[in-house]
Formats: structure tokens, sequence, C-alpha cells
């Protein structure tokens, strides 16, 4: 029998895997000059997904549908860190070089608190995802504290570090667990109940180890990720907080970790100018992501459309890429369904019991000769009513204004709040991306007679209230010419059909 030789595949010339077609959706990156190297990137955990971008003394939030500035912040009299948003998209924490951390509205911009302890530079600020009204903070003066947001003052302070503190986080599953890394090497995760320190995670020692930049925490709770020097580390708290891997896939210090796809997938950058992509099964690099300067920071959208990086020489770049139609469907039946066990307890029967639906009448209640009041079911109020019953204008506009909604149905809100004398301020205080609706409407029914003199009330309104903000939005801009133009070519045909009545 001849030998048969091994048959070798050979890769098609241009063939990619899955996972590293999935990354490349990620393209036509904008790139955005800031005045000074972008420290931190935070994306909203509420829609639409603002991002925060610290840089020099003040805190951006961006659009993440047009990449513009949708809100400055620069009420900072050194450099700010660590801008972070809480889960309801309401208010946003910062700290500064001069250990002052300041929580702002983020619809007025104004400061609603302010906590001054630290009187060091403060590089973490971050709200708890269980606990809303506590703040974590670490700073330079080898402290960590979590504060109690109402009453103004700290609940615990953790002492346990003895270099700077430049990274931690609140436990995901548990509120009153933190983590923190330190420049003297070290992991811990502490308990604010009791203020101390519970577990310590240190690397072998070698007598050269690096400063902790980044500490990650799974989800779960049971994992941590953290970076020293180039080395990344992955920490398994069930085990008493033992090293179980350790990966050294970037040649240079590596500065952020982040989550991507429901954690299945960790994003590392570095200041190799690299972003590594690897798969948490196995901890293998799937995707690596080159970019034109050393990273700082790192971010990945909630929804997993966007990745915001910034850089040592200024620059914000961000990727997206469109999902798809059946991605969109499934997101929309996620977030519709209960995120725990918990939340399905009520709704279904206990395992292994039936259910026994009883078919005889109800027996009426009382004697014969009683006299009985029927009880009345209210009607129940749409959206745009319930938001006009609590003088909530702007909600009830943008309610109107879905694309299911009738034309007439929207335009007799409109009139509502011009009686109510609340349009202004139902217009007042929008961004492009809430300006959009809004304007399409009135470009869709400024040719309707039934509509056409409301339109150009509305219109006149708007130019009013946003003539200093012309020029700034491409996508605003368009809408507009065009609502001129139709507007304009309208208005002649009017004066068209009038001649001819005339003659």
């Amino acid at each position: 029998m001849d030998y048969e030789p091994v048959v070798v595949p050979s890769a098609r010339p241009g063939e990619r895997s899955p996972e590293s077609r999935y990354w490349r959706q990620f393209k036509n990156p904008v790139f955005v000059k800031e005045y000074a190297h972008v420290t931190s990137v935070h994306f909203s955990p509420a829609k639409p997904h603002r991002y925060a971008v610290t840089a020099a003394t003040r805190v951006q939030l961006y659009a993440p549908r047009t990449q513009k500035v949708a809100k400055t912040i620069s009420r900072f009299k050194d450099v700010a860190r660590s801008a972070h948003i809480r889960n309801d998209g309401k208010l946003l924490v910062a700290g500064d070089d001069t250990g002052l951390i300041q929580i702002f509205d983020i619809n007025s911009r104004a400061i609603l608190r302010t906590l001054d302890t630290h009187k060091q530079p403060v590089h973490v600020t971050k709200f708890s995802s269980l606990n809303p009204t506590q703040v974590l903070s670490c700073s330079d003066d080898a402290t960590a504290m979590v504060w109690d947001v109402p009453s103004q003052s700290s609940v615990a302070t953790f002492t346990s570090h003895s270099d700077y503190v430049r990274s931690g986080q609140f436990s995901t599953s548990n509120p009153n667990v933190v983590l923190t890394g330190s420049y003297d090497s070290t992991v811990r995760l502490h308990d604010s109940r009791t203020g101390q320190c519970e577990m310590l995670m240190l690397p072998p020692s070698s007598g050269n180890n690096a400063p902790v930049e980044q500490v990650l925490m799974f989800p779960s709770g049971t994992a941590v990720v953290s970076s020293a020097g180039s080395i990344m580390r992955i920490w398994d708290i069930v085990a008493g907080g033992r090293c179980i891997r350790a990966l050294s896939n970037h040649q240079k210090t590596v500065t952020s970790l982040t989550f991507a796809q429901n954690a299945t997938r960790l994003l590392t950058g570095g200041l190799d100018q690299m972003v590594k992509v690897y798969d948490v099964s196995n901890y293998k690099v799937v995707h690596t992501i080159r970019y034109p300067a050393p990273i700082l920071c790192l971010a990945v959208s909630p929804d997993d459309t966007h990745i915001a990086a910034g850089m040592t020489d200024g620059t914000l770049s961000v990727r997206q890429r469109r999902p798809k139609p059946s991605e969109l469907e499934r997101n929309q039946l996620s977030s519709t369904l209960p995120t725990s066990i918990d939340g399905l307890s009520g709704m279904l029967p206990a395992v292994g019991q039936g259910t026994l639906k009883d078919k005889s009448r109800s027996k009426g209640l009382g004697d014969m000769d009683e006299f009985r009041v029927e009880a009345k079911r209210m009607k129940r109020l749409r959206d745009y009513d319930r938001f006009l019953k609590s003088f909530r204008y702007s909600a009830a506009l943008d309610a109107v204004l879905k694309k299911n909604v009738p034309p007439t149905t929207t335009f007799s809100l409109i009139h509502e709040l011009v009686v109510r004398d609340g349009l202004r301020s139902a217009l007042s205080g929008r961004d492009e991306v809430m300006l959009e609706p809004m304007i399409t409407v009135l470009l869709k029914y400024v040719s309707d007679p039934r509509f056409g003199e409301l339109v150009c009330d509305i219109t006149k309104l708007l130019i009013e209230l946003y003539t200093p903000l012309i020029g700034q939005s491409p996508l605003i801009d368009t809408l507009l010419l065009r609502l001129r133009k139709k507007s304009n070519k309208n208005l002649n045909s009017k004066k068209k059909s009038k001649k001819q009545e005339e003659l």
C-alpha cells in the first residue's frame, strides 16, 4: 500500500475567523483632539449611553450617535480624574488633583455634593452599581474611602495600602465589598462594614514587582483581573485569592481593562499602542487592534456598539459598528425579561407542583336586600397624559414624537403645551439627539394645511432657543436647511395659487 502524505489544510488568503470578522466591524474610527491626554472614558449604563471623557480640567459628555459634545463640565481647579456616570444616567462624580471630589447633576451641571477629605490627587471615583447612594474614591494618600452621598459623610476608610491607590471598584455582587489595587504591588478586598482588608492578593515575590495599574472584577464576583507592568493576573476569590493565570501578551504597561459581550471577552489597552481581545474561557488573544499612540483608558458601550480609547497625545478614538436587526431584537427582548431568578418569583409555579383552576362561579356577597355600589374601573391614561398630569412637559413631548404616534395626537399635545405656556420649557435644554425627532416631525408636516401654521410657530421658537448652537451639529444643520427649503417651496406654491384665484 502506497504511503499517502499528510494533508495539511492551508488557510485561504484573506480568510478570517468569525471572531476577527466581528471585531473588524468596529471601523471608521472618529478621532477627537483634546487639550491634554485623555485619562478616563466611561459610558453611561442608561440609554442612549452617552460617554464621559475626562481630559485636562474638564469633563465632556459625548452623544454616541453623532460623536459630538453634548455637555461640558469644567468646574475643576486642577486636572480632573475618573468621571463616572451613575446607573440611572442622572449623576456624575469626578475627582481632581487637589483631592476634591464633586458630584454633578448631568442635566443642569450643578454641583450637588463636594467631598474634600483627601489631601492628595484622587485618581478613582465610582458609583456603586448596587447601592446608588454610595461613592468610592481612591487617592494618592494611600487610602480608599466609601462615601454616603445624601449625608455627605464617610462610611468607611481603608488604610491597608502603603502607596498610591490608583485603581478600584465596588463589587458587582456585594455592595459592601470593595476591590482596590495599589502601587505597593498588592490587590486587596475590603469590607465596608468592618473597614478592614479581608483578602490580600500578592504576586510571587521576585524583588521587582510592578505597581498595580488597574483592577477589574468579574460580574459574578468570583474572580479578579489585575494589571501590573506588562503582566495581567487572574485571581480566584473563591480559592482565597490564588493566582490562577498570568498573561504577558503586551510589550509595555497595561493601563486599562474592560469587559465586552456580557463579560465573555476581556479587552486590554497598553502603552504599546495595542488593544488585545481575550476569550475568558481560555484567555487566548482572539484579536488585536493597533492605535496611533499609547493608550491610557479604554471603554466599551453597554450595547457593544462603540469602543472608545483615550491616548497620551490627547486623542480620543471612537470606533462604531452597526448591530444586526436580529441582535437589536434580542437586546430588546432581554431588556424586558427579569434580570435575575428572583425576578421570576411569583410568576412560575413551584417545581413539581401543578395548578388547579377554580371553575365554580363566584358567589354573591351580602344579603339579597343589600344595596351594592359597583366599582368603576378608572380609564388608564396614556404616557403623554401621565406626563402632562405631573407637569413633565419635556417628557410628554418626547412621548408623542415617536414614529407610531399619529400627527393629530402630536400636534394636539403641542397645542396643549402652547395653552399651558409650557412649549418653551419642553423644547429647552435638548441636545442634537433629542432635537432630531422634533425637527423631523416639523419637516414631515410643514406642507400639511392642518398643521402648517403651528409648524411655523414651533420652528420660530426653535431657532430663537438654539441660534447659538447652529453650526455645531452637522445633523441638525442639515435638517434645518431641508426645513427651510421645504417651507419656502410651500410658501411659493401658496402665493401662486393666490394669484390664480385673484385672476
